[in-house]
C-alpha cells in the first residue's frame, strides 16, 4: 500500500472520530474525554500529512530538482516551504 492510500485510511479514521467527538460534544460528554478524543483525530491528520509529505517529496518533488528547468524548481521550493509553514502554525 503507498503512503497515498495510508494517507486516506487515516482521512476516513479522522472523519469517523470527528464524527464522534461531535456527537459527545452535542451530548454534553465528559470534557477530558472528548478532548482525548479530539487528540486522536489530530494525531490521525497530523500522520496523514507526513504521509503525503513524504509522498510528495519522494515523487513530485525529486521529479522536479532533476529537472533542468530552473522555474519549476523554484515553484516547488516554494510550494513545499509554504506548506511546511501552515503545518507549524
Amino acid at each position: 500500500m503507498d503512503k497515498k492510500q495510508k494517507a486516506l485510511i487515516n482521512f476516513k479514521k479522522a472523519n469517523s472520530l470527528l464524527a464522534k467527538v461531535i456527537k459527545m460534544t452535542e451530548n454534553s460528554e465528559y470534557c477530558v474525554s472528548i478532548m482525548q478524543q479530539n487528540l486522536a483525530v489530530i494525531g490521525l491528520l497530523k500522520s496523514a500529512h507526513q504521509l503525503l509529505m513524504e509522498n510528495h517529496l519522494s515523487s513530485c518533488f525529486k521529479s522536479a530538482m532533476v529537472s533542468k528547468n530552473e522555474k519549476v524548481k523554484e515553484q516547488m521550493t516554494k510550494e513545499i516551504l509554504a506548506v511546511s509553514k501552515l503545518a507549524n502554525k
